[in-house]
């Protein structure tokens, strides 16, 4: 249950960063609020994931996809592009959360 928790958490934490951009300096207000409910929402399902997880785990997996998943939205929503050593560091990103999950004991599987 962790785990959904978690993912929920950094699900909601991508839709809040990205309607940042959208939000217009919080002048527009739907994606405002999108911003504000999405961070909160964040926060309480990742202290429910932290009952269980450790917080070093829990934020590795929230910073680092939350990271791919922000980029990704930007690429496909706003058109950014990437160039080849920013492609690289989010492979590495990635590396490292297959890393935790596959080969740690400090994860709770």
């Amino acid at each position: 249950m962790a785990y959904l928790y978690l993912a929920l958490a950094i699900v909601a934490e991508v839709v809040a960063t990205s309607s940042l951009k959208a939000s217009q300096e919080f002048t527009r207000l739907w994606p405002s609020v999108i911003v504000v409910v999405g961070y909160v929402l964040a926060f309480y399902l990742l202290t429910l994931a932290l009952r269980t997880l450790p917080v070093g785990i829990a934020y590795a997996f929230w910073a680092g996809l939350g990271i791919v998943l922000v980029t990704l939205i930007g690429i496909l929503v706003y058109g950014e592009r990437l160039d080849a050593p920013a492609a690289l560091g989010l492979a590495m990103i990635i590396g490292g959360v297959v890393v935790i999950q596959a080969f740690s004991r400090v994860s709770a599987h």
